[in-house]
This record gives C-alpha cells, sequence and structure tokens, in this order.
C-alpha cells in the first residue's frame, strides 16, 4: 500500500510543471511570510522567561494560589547591599541610590521600572503599637502567660518594677495607668523575629565582618523575565548605581534577585544563537562548496535553510503566540538536518550528470518522503514532554523539516536545473571510503568474527548501561555565573538566610481552625531551627493569634484585673483610684479580637497580606475589608465548604528532607517544593520518553516490514537502535548522568539515524552517492548538535553531546546495511536457486 502510494504521487510529480511547482512554492514562503510579519503587529515576542519552558504541574486550587502568590510576590524583588567600612556611610549611600531610584520613579510619571522602593520601615512599631494595643488584654507571651496559669504573680510585679527603674524601659505614666505590669511591651517586642537585621534612619542595616552593610529593596514593575523589562530596571538600577560609585568609591556592592538571573540566561541565549548559529551555518556552506564547487547548490542551501526557518517561526508564533530563546538555541540544529534533503539531491545528480532535476527530485522523493516522515514523528515525540519549551522545539524543527521538504519538492526542480561542474573525486573519495567498509565488513561475516565483534558491542553496552546514573534536577534547565549566585549568597546570608523558594502550606476548613494550625505548627519550626534544619521562618501566627489562644490570654488576665488588681497597684505604688477604669477597660473588650480582616488593613499586614488564602479571591481580608465569624462574606455563602490556606515562608534550608519529615503524616500541612515536584515530573517523562523510543522502535519495523520485508526492515532499525545503546553506554562510561534531555535526544537519534538507514536500504546502484550524502548529512548535523554541545546551559548541552554521539554512531553503523542487504539477496538467490 505505501509503495503503491508512492508511486503514485511519484508519477503526478513527474507529470506536474516545475514553473507551476515553484509559483506554489513561492505563493506558500510569501503568505508564510506575510501571516508571520502580522503576527509580530498582534503582539508575538520573543520570550526569555527560563520559567516558560517548566512543566505545569497539576495541582489542588489552594495550591496553585499559593504557587501564584509567592512567585508573585518573591519573583521581580531587586535586593542591593551597599557595604561601607562605618555606618554612616552605608547610610548615606543607601540614601542616596533611593533618592535615584525615587527620581526615576517621578521622572517617568509614577511608571518607573522599579517600584515599592523601600528599606526599613521606622513607622511599622508605632503602627502595631496603636493597632495591637487596644487588644493588650488578649496578648500574653508564653513566658507571663506560665506565671499567670501557676497563679506566679509575684515574678510579673518584679519584672515591672525592674522596668519601672530601667532608664531605656517603655514604661510612662500613661502605659502604667492602662497596663500596670507593663505586660504589653512583652508581646511588642515578640513580633518582631529575631535577626542579624537592624535599623537606623530608616535604613536596613546588617554586619559584615568589620564592614556595614546597607539594604535597599525594590520591585520590578514588569517581570523580570520580559527583556523590555530587564532593560528598563537594569538601565535605572545603573544610573542609581553609577551616582553612589561617584559619590562613594569605596562602596562594595552586592545584588540578588531573579532579574541578575534572567539577564545572565537572556544573554547566555542570544550569545549562543549568534554564535553556534553562525558557526553551524559557515559549516555548512564550507561543506556544500567543498563538495559541489557551484554558487548553485550554495544558494539552494541557503534558500533550503531559510525556508525552514521561515515555516518553524511561522508555526511556532501561530501555535504559542511567543518564541523562546532557547527554542531558538535548539533549532540551530535544524540548519544541520533541513539541509540534508539537498545533499541527497545533489549527491544523486553528481552521480549522474545526464539525469535532469525534475527526474533527480522523483527518483529520491519516496526515500526523501518516508525519512521527512520518521524524522517529523520523532519531534513530535519530543512534543510529548510536559515542557512548553520542547515542545516549542517540537514545532520549530517539525515545521522547519517541512519547509525544507517542499522546497525540495516544489522549487529545485526548476531552480537546480543547472548542470553541476564535473565533481568526481567527492564521490569517488565516498566510494573509496564505502569499499573499505564493505571489505572491512566481511571479515566480521564469520562465525568467529561475529561472536567477536556481538562480545565487544555487549561488553561495551553492558559495562556503561550498568553505571548509568540519572538526575532529573530542574535546576539543571539553566545554571547562572558565579558573578550572579556569589553576591547572592552573600546578600542572604546578610539577611538571616533570605527566603528559599520551598514553603509551607497550612490548611484547614475555617479561619479559626487555620490559626490555631499556625499556631500548633510554628513550636515545630522552631525545634527545626534549633536543629539547624532551618534558619528562619515567616509566619501570620506571630501577628494573628487564634480566637482560642486570644481567650485563653483574656481568661488568664483575668486573675490581674478581678482578683490581684489591688495587689498589683499597691506593689507598684500606684493609686489605687485606677482599679475601677482597669477593670472596665478588661471587660469591654471580651468580645473583641483581633483579626485577620483588620489586621491586613495595616501597612505591615497589606505585606504580609499574599501569605493569607481565603477560599474566594473577592473574598480575601485584603479586598473584602471585613469578614465574619465564618470568615466568609454574605454573597459567597456557597464557599463555605472550600479551605482556607496560609502561606509560612521559609529561609535558610539546610535539611529539606528533615522538614519534609516533620510534616509527612500531617494533612493539613504541605512542604510545597516546586523545584523537586518539577524534577520528579522530568524522572517521570524521562522513563516515558525512553518507552516511546522503544514503542516507535516497533512501529517503524511494522512500517518498514511493508516495504523492504521483515529481515531488512529489522536491519534498518537495528542500526539507530543500536546506535542509541551504544549513546547510552559512552554516557554511563564518561559518567554523564541521565536526564529528560539525554532521552529526547536519543528520539532525536532514531528520527535522523533512521533516514540513514532508509537511505542505504534503498541504494540500488548508486551506494556512492548515498554515502557522499550521509556524510555530508552527518558532517552538517555534527557541526550544529556538536556544536551545542558547548552550551553554558547544561541542558542544551547535554541534548548536543548525546545527539553528536548517536548520529556519529549512527555514521559508523548505516554503510553496514548495504552489506546485509547485499548478503540477504545472495542468500534468497541461492535458496532460489536450490528450490
Amino acid at each position: 500500500m505505501a509503495s503503491n502510494f508512492a508511486a503514485r504521487a511519484n508519477q503526478a510529480l513527474m507529470q506536474s510543471s516545475p514553473k507551476w511547482r515553484l509559483v506554489v512554492w513561492l505563493l506558500l514562503m510569501l503568505s508564510a511570510s506575510l501571516w508571520t510579519l502580522q503576527l509580530w503587529q498582534n503582539g508575538a515576542r520573543v520570550q526569555s522567561d527560563i520559567l516558560a519552558m517548566l512543566p505545569h504541574l497539576q495541582q489542588d486550587k489552594l495550591t496553585e494560589r499559593a504557587l501564584n502568590q509567592v512567585e508573585a510576590t518573591l519573583a521581580d524583588q531587586v535586593y542591593i547591599a551597599l557595604v561601607a567600612k562605618d555606618e554612616t556611610t552605608a547610610i548615606a549611600a543607601a540614601k542616596l541610590l533611593m533618592q535615584k531610584f525615587e527620581a526615576d520613579l517621578v521622572a517617568r510619571g509614577m511608571q518607573g521600572a522599579l517600584t515599592d522602593i523601600r528599606s526599613a520601615d521606622m513607622q511599622l512599631g508605632e503602627a502595631l503599637g496603636q493597632f495591637y494595643f487596644p487588644h493588650r488584654f488578649k496578648l500574653l507571651t508564653a513566658p507571663q502567660a506560665e506565671a499567670l496559669a501557676s497563679q506566679n504573680i509575684e515574678s510579673l510585679i518584679e519584672a515591672a518594677t525592674a522596668q519601672l527603674y530601667n532608664a531605656f524601659s517603655y514604661a510612662n505614666s500613661n502605659l502604667l495607668a492602662q497596663d500596670p505590669l507593663l505586660l504589653f511591651p512583652a508581646n511588642l517586642l515578640a513580633l518582631a523575629p529575631s535577626s542579624k537585621v537592624r535599623a537606623s534612619q530608616g535604613i536596613l542595616l546588617a554586619n559584615q565582618g568589620d564592614n556595614v552593610a546597607a539594604v535597599v529593596m525594590a520591585k520590578g514593575r514588569e517581570s523580570a523575565f520580559n527583556p523590555n523589562a530587564q532593560l528598563a530596571q537594569m538601565s535605572a538600577l545603573t544610573q542609581g548605581l553609577d551616582a553612589v560609585k561617584q559619590s562613594y568609591p569605596d562602596i562594595t556592592l552586592l545584588k540578588a534577585g531573579a532579574l541578575f538571573h534572567a539577564i545572565a540566561a537572556t544573554q547566555t541565549a542570544k550569545s549562543e544563537i549568534s554564535i553556534l548559529g553562525l558557526a553551524s551555518l559557515l559549516g555548512v556552506i564550507a561543506l556544500v562548496w567543498l563538495a559541489f564547487r557551484s554558487v548553485m547548490p550554495l544558494l539552494l542551501a541557503i534558500v533550503t535553510i531559510s525556508s525552514g526557518l521561515l515555516l518553524a517561526v511561522t508555526f511556532t508564533l501561530s501555535v504559542f503566540g511567543e518564541l523562546h530563546l532557547l527554542t531558538l538555541v535548539f533549532g540551530t540544529s535544524l540548519i544541520g538536518i533541513a539541509i540534508d534533503y539537498s545533499f541527497h539531491f545533489y549527491c544523486e545528480r553528481l552521480s549522474d550528470t545526464e539525469r535532469s532535476a525534475q527526474a533527480t527530485v522523483a527518483y529520491i522523493f519516496p526515500t526523501v518522503t518516508l525519512a521527512f516522515i520518521t524524522s517529523a514523528l520523532a519531534y513530535v515525540g519530543i512534543g510529548l514532554a510536559p515542557f512548553p519549551g520542547m515542545q516549542q522545539v517540537a514545532i520549530f524543527c517539525a515545521a522547519g523539516l517541512l519547509g525544507a521538504y517542499l522546497t525540495l519538492i516544489l522549487a529545485y526542480p526548476l531552480l537546480a536545473g543547472s548542470r553541476l561542474p564535473a565533481g568526481s573525486r567527492p564521490l569517488a573519495l565516498a566510494g573509496t571510503y564505502l569499499a573499505c567498509l564493505i571489505q572491512l565488513s566481511k571479515r566480521f561475516t564469520t562465525p568467529l568474527g561475529m561472536g567477536l565483534f556481538a562480545l565487544v558491542i555487549l561488553v561495551w553496552c553492558l559495562g556503561g548501561v550498568t553505571k548509568l546514573t540519572v538526575d532529573d534536577d530542574i535546576r539543571h534547565l539553566q545554571q547562572s555565573p558565579a558573578s550572579v549566585t556569589e553576591p547572592e549568597n552573600q546578600l542572604r546570608q546578610l539577611l538571616s538566610g533570605g527566603t528559599d523558594n520551598q514553603f509551607l502550606l497550612v490548611r484547614a476548613p475555617s479561619e479559626e481552625a487555620l490559626l490555631q494550625q499556625l499556631e500548633r505548627v510554628s513550636p515545630m519550626l522552631d525545634t527545626a531551627i534549633t536543629n539547624q534544619e532551618l534558619g528562619n521562618y515567616v509566619s501570620l501566627s506571630r501577628y494573628l493569634p487564634s480566637h482560642q489562644k486570644q481567650d485563653t490570654a483574656y481568661r488568664l488576665q483575668g486573675e490581674i484585673y478581678q482578683t490581684q488588681l489591688e495587689q498589683v497597684l499597691t506593689s507598684l505604688g500606684l493609686d489605687e483610684n485606677l482599679k475601677p477604669e482597669l477593670q472596665a477597660a478588661y471587660l469591654a473588650t471580651k468580645t473583641d479580637y483581633i483579626t485577620p480582616a483588620a489586621f491586613f488593613t495595616l501597612g505591615a499586614g497589606k505585606q504580609l497580606a499574599p501569605l493569607w488564602l481565603a477560599p474566594n479571591e473577592a473574598n480575601s481580608p485584603v479586598s473584602n475589608g471585613a469578614l465574619n465569624d465564618g470568615g466568609v462574606s454574605a454573597e459567597h455563602g456557597a464557599d463555605q465548604g472550600a479551605d482556607y490556606g496560609a502561606i509560612v515562608l521559609l529561609g535558610g534550608i539546610q535539611q529539606i528532607d528533615a522538614l519534609k519529615a516533620r510534616f509527612a503524616h500531617d494533612e493539613s500541612v504541605q512542604l510545597i517544593d516546586k523545584v523537586a515536584d518539577i524534577s520528579a515530573v522530568m524522572g517521570h517523562y524521562r522513563l516515558l520518553t525512553l518507552k516511546l523510543l522503544a514503542l516507535a522502535l516497533g512501529i517503524a519495523l511494522l512500517l518498514f516490514s511493508l516495504n523492504f520485508g521483515f529481515k531488512k526492515a529489522v536491519v534498518v532499525v537495528a542500526v539507530p537502535a543500536l546506535a542509541a545503546l551504544l549513546t547510552l553506554a559512552t554516557l554511563g562510561l564518561t559518567g554523564s548522568p541521565l536526564s529528560l534531555f539525554h532521552a529526547l535526544a536519543l528520539i532525536l537519534v532514531f528520527g535522523i539515524g533512521i533516514d540513514y538507514s532508509l537511505f542505504f536500504a534503498s541504494a540500488q546502484n548508486h551506494g556512492k552517492a548515498v554515502m557522499m550524502a550521509v556524510f555530508m548529512s552527518a558532517c552538517s548535523t555534527l557541526l550544529a548538535f556538536g556544536l551545542l554541545a558547548f552550551s553554558q546551559t547544561q541542558a542544551i548541552h547535554y541534548f548536543g553531546l548525546t545527539l553528536s554521539l548517536g548520529i556519529g554512531f549512527t555514521f559508523l553503523l548505516s554503510p553496514l546495511i548495504l552489506t546485509t542487504t547485499l548478503a540477504l539477496t545472495t542468500n534468497q538467490l541461492l535458496t532460489t536457486k536450490k528450490s
């Protein structure tokens, strides 16, 4: 059936006019160009966001919201530390930098690249004091609660007396009249987590050895991974930092934030696109010129590549609306594959100079078509990976191959009509190499030779595959240079470890239950800090005590204001007339509670609001301003059954496995580790990709059996299969860990390698022409993928290295198909004669 279809298509090809085919091709390329231009004008863009390549995790809605909240809060933050020899210089430099940032913001009409410029909030303590003081009867520190629970009020009286005589205490007559035991100041201090940083003159300071670092923070208006936003943010940063350097030349800068990682990734990708792409293109051009010594093959090679790239960009933008920079890096390999069709065409013409261009296209049409289908299917296999970036690579390369294939079928019959100059030398060299290889292979046809060959391959494969290790860590997708990571690590240490990407998601069916859960989790995290599993954490439990905890504090303080108040006033020498007012104030606050809705209206509360997840976005305390007792507003009563959630940020994580173990059996607490989750998905798809490769080999065997017969089909499929196995073994022997990118590359080893096998299997009297074409094809592919192996991005390096090994092995093994074919043909003839 397949051969009949190819014959009919070939006949139609011979009958069609080369001029009309060229017109069709020109219209197709013109349409693609106009459509691509319109897509760019309608907002299509180049994407440099590394996160856009990551797989989409299947999460419940609350977890997904939590991930979005954390990413939105942390992703676009910029941190600058100005390190000076003394505190005065550090503060002055920080103030100057903030002035420059704010001046840029004002100059751009409040649309500057950097917003939310801040350091330390000096009004924070005062604002918190004003908020919490009316609720003082429902606040107690742990030592205060323990003293009241054991009726040890004397210890509290002694502590209050000590504060009265302390020159640096908060005690004053107004506070004493409302809080005679001075319990509130200790509760206010407890809100501030222990930290290495301090504040002075509105600037956040930290010691770095003998030096002092002043920390300035800002937030990018747009995503740090947007190329235009990167330029704007770096421009604002550079202007401000240059001004600081001019005024304070001895200042040392430390920078941290996703912006600097994104810039490094963008610069690396752009550099590799230009260098690797240009090197690959120049290599292919040199290859064509050396082989054919004619301008026309060179021009048509460029036309083939250009048409392939045009369709690749058109299809990718049409499907995704954007083109990822890493897709372009991977896509440089398209140059080495798309040109294969041109090589096969001209090598066939070189072997038979009397044959017309149209007849040559018709001659190679069946094999080229089958090769195109198998290569395109290989790229479709890559598209099954859960990575949007890899899906783009699949569409980009498959569409690029389609462009090259259509150029060969439609444009070559007319454009390649001119005769080639006499060039028998490349064919003679290819024939000599092929003859030597066939002669060498005959030595392995003896039982001893075949046994020795099989033993070597078996030892190689077993020795290498057994040493293979796996590495699915997503962080190897992009590794920032030391110039970015080292200053960031220093700055994180200054900020008590900073905040990591991992966090806890605590959930509960109601607002009150959630607050109680947070109070239960905090001591466990304190223990983790003591055990050096964790550096710090940020939890709402510090600011939002549950109603239960507030009721407990209120009941314990009843010991003071209902039974012991006279003793307290007398012991502290206070006026006994304060008693009625204090008791009245105590009783008046019985039904007043600290609530999330009220807290999130504060400046400090607004900063912490992203850590709170109400069942409905429109229902959150930030937007509603008030919640009822159930935590759900009346108009959203349908959400009563939904979970509340709270995010606990973690910093300075030292033992992630120990932290996971603490909450492993607690369904209400989930340690969200997106990096680990994505890495697990990578591992899953690595196994799936290898299974798909095995399935593809089986399907190819079935398909080729229809054309070549079962025995010959086995040989054709065995070449890329053995090449893939030898590649895995070599990776194991060299210590390269197996990842999803290796597996995806093996899919292409199969897709490209099967082309070589098909051409040799289809070769009749022109084995040397196929050998020359395969040699040139392998060289161009190795130029493309071999260069990718030099990429600084580890994922691309793995991809290129695997493909280089696989194509190299395929090139060495595929000519053996001729020997095997001759042997099979000979056996068939002998069988026929005997019968």
